[in-house]
């Protein structure tokens, strides 16, 4: 069997996986869903595999899908670098994924600092648990992601990311035995590992008293006063709650920018340039340490 890879095609299957369906990605293509559709049925056509079925009521990519997903990439990385070596301009569109720890204080500044730093990159951002971005980083279903306590040879560490309690204004610590009870995102969670493992460090007897899947969820429970919970928000403290001063300090998590198999270009190096200032910087041992 003989098939052709079109760039056409492959730009629509790159585009669902960046934008998250097919309904956007014709939208960010400025096309319509219906050739999108027939964009993938070509791909299928060529590659004899099935690549994006249906799930519930959106879509997934098949495992094929996924392999042909970081070949896409490739072959569009490539296409495009030559055609700006004579002298066509390209833009790029680079979709880098964030946890909702981080967004807040860091993507106003990243999207600033990238748009002078990367003029021919169009920055799309993706907001997700961190567990889904290391998956969709691995299948190259984002470019960056920006995570915490990341490891491996596509992680650069870019600084530190200090640590801070909340509460509602009328929330006062338990007295004696009493557990303190911790408001934090369901497992697995960087901030609900350190936030526990502080408060036991310290003999603090501690219980979750409440939990959710997003940080609107944490926020609304500490503000109904239901506990304390642990935030990365850059000393600025989020609507309607204080900072906790009567609980010992966490120690601060590392944030990494990783990349996904196959990223070429300065694109990393650009985001991980822009992060640096906003962060506290690791601390280095002295020689000899």
């Amino acid at each position: 069997m003989s098939g052709t890879l079109d760039i056409a095609p492959l730009r629509s299957l790159v585009a669902i996986a960046d934008c998250g369906g097919f309904q956007r990605a014709a939208s960010s293509l400025h096309l319509s869903q219906g050739a999108v559709s027939q964009h993938v049925r070509r791909l299928e056509s060529a590659t004899g595999r099935a690549l994006v079925v249906r799930h519930g009521r959106g879509s997934r990519f098949t495992t094929d899908g996924e392999q042909l997903l970081v070949q896409a990439r490739r072959i569009l990385a490539l296409h495009d670098d030559t055609l700006r070596g004579f002298g066509v301009q390209v833009e790029e569109t680079i979709t880098i994924g964030s946890t909702e720890h981080a967004a807040a204080q860091l993507l106003p500044a990243l999207a600033a600092g990238l748009a002078e730093a990367a003029p021919d990159h169009r920055v799309r951002f993706r907001l997700d648990r961190g567990a889904r971005l290391r998956e969709s980083v691995a299948t190259g279903a984002v470019d960056l992601a920006l995570l915490l306590q990341a490891e491996g040879p596509r992680a650069e560490l870019v600084g530190e990311l200090d640590l801070s309690w909340y509460a509602a204004p009328t929330w006062t610590r338990p007295d004696g035995s009493t557990p303190v009870p911790v408001v934090a995102f369901d497992n697995p969670c960087s901030l609900r590992t350190r936030a526990l493992e502080t408060l036991s460090g310290h003999d603090i007897p501690a219980v979750i008293g409440a939990e959710a899947t997003q940080l609107a969820g944490v926020q609304a429970a500490v503000a109904a006063g239901l506990g304390v919970a642990l935030m990365a928000t850059l000393g600025h403290a989020p609507q309607g709650l204080v900072p906790v001063s009567d609980l010992p300090t966490p120690e601060p998590l590392q944030l990494y920018v990783c990349s996904r198999p196959g990223l070429q270009g300065p694109i990393g190096q650009a985001v991980a340039g822009v992060l640096r200032p906003l962060l506290r910087p690791r601390p280095t041992l002295a020689v000899g340490a």
